[in-house]
């Protein structure tokens, strides 16, 4: 379902075509938000078109359409970003392999934990130097696309390294091993 979301989103940014929309998918938007290919995008564009909720923009050679969003799209849109969240449905595999940790001897779980530290430190850099080379603001008084996701993810792998140094600690003690170095 979010995926026409994701789609009106792009979208609402100008025009473009369903490859466009996938290239954007392969992007950062793919890694750290929303992942679909092709065989999804295309079908969920007719379906938005038979909707109302984009249209045709232009036809470019060899057939390929380029989409606009609608005011009806922009509505839909707003209103789907407006409303609270209220599925209950969660699939968050990096949570669901916290839970299970404790399934490992402490030696690999002490790996997993050093794994998702270091990982995480990549991602901080990463991310601390996207948000540094962006400019703050758009001319239409608007922060960039996806500026406001990236510090969302900084501030998630923070979050995450400083957990899984945390985790570390608490498994040490659990096991009465001097402490690790942390990563």
């Amino acid at each position: 379902m979010a995926l026409r979301y994701a789609l009106l989103g792009l979208l609402s940014g100008g025009p473009a075509s369903g490859y466009d929309l996938a290239k954007a998918f392969e992007g950062e938007l793919g890694t750290y938000a929303w992942n679909a290919g092709y065989n999804r995008i295309y079908p969920e564009l007719a379906r938005l078109a038979d909707e109302e909720l984009i249209e045709p923009a232009s036809q470019g050679s060899r057939g390929r359409q380029t989409y606009a969003i609608t005011q009806a799209g922009r509505r839909e849109l707003h209103a789907w970003l407006m409303k609270p969240r209220t599925s209950r449905t969660v699939r968050n595999e990096p949570v669901l392999r916290m839970f299970l940790l404790s399934a490992l001897n402490p030696d690999d779980a002490r790996t997993v934990l050093r794994d998702i530290a270091a990982n995480s430190e990549r991602q901080i850099a990463e991310l601390s130097q996207a948000l540094e080379s962006t400019p703050p603001a758009s001319p239409h008084g608007r922060l960039p696309f996806g500026w406001l996701a990236a510090g969302y993810g900084l501030h998630q792998y923070q979050a995450s390294r400083d957990w899984a140094r945390w985790a570390l600690g608490e498994l040490d003690k659990a096991t009465r091993q001097p402490p690790a170095p942390i990563p």
